[in-house]
């Protein structure tokens, strides 16, 4: 029984595809109408997207840069969330039948890659990570 509820949860070749359509196409939205969605400051990228079995909903995962506030720009681009899809739609409507409905989420692995990053650094300059040649030695 576990083998089948794995198999549900994996993506499909299809979802895969489609998913890289709207990541690639998407971009291209952001670097042409994301200026006047969330101005010239902030920059974001899309960094993975994801789709439902029924092809019915797209997640999108964004990195912003550049800003203090993360959560005003994807509240910037919710509000312009019809613009948006528009211009995906209208890029993408030889490949699709129907476009998905779109939602964005914030990725952070970054910001959490370069803190853990900053931590890891901070514990070697205090000498907190034990000593390298130690370990050498006991094996």
């Amino acid at each position: 029984m576990p083998e089948i509820k794995l198999l549900l949860k994996m993506e499909t070749i299809r979802q895969k595809q489609v998913a890289e359509l709207i990541k690639r196409h998407f971009s291209t939205v952001l670097q042409q109408e994301g200026t006047y969605v969330y101005g010239a400051q902030a920059l974001v990228t899309v960094t993975n997207v994801k789709i439902t079995p029924d092809f019915s909903m797209a997640k999108i995962y964004l990195s912003v840069y550049n800003t203090e506030n993360k959560q005003e720009v994807l509240l910037e681009m919710e509000n312009s969330m019809h613009r948006l899809k528009q211009s995906l739609a209208y890029r993408l409507k030889k490949q699709m039948r129907r476009m998905p409905d779109i939602e964005f989420f914030l990725d952070d692995t970054l910001d959490e890659m370069y803190r853990l990053n900053q931590l890891f650094q901070k514990l070697h300059d205090d000498n907190q990570m034990g000593d390298e040649q130690e370990g050498e030695k006991s094996e």
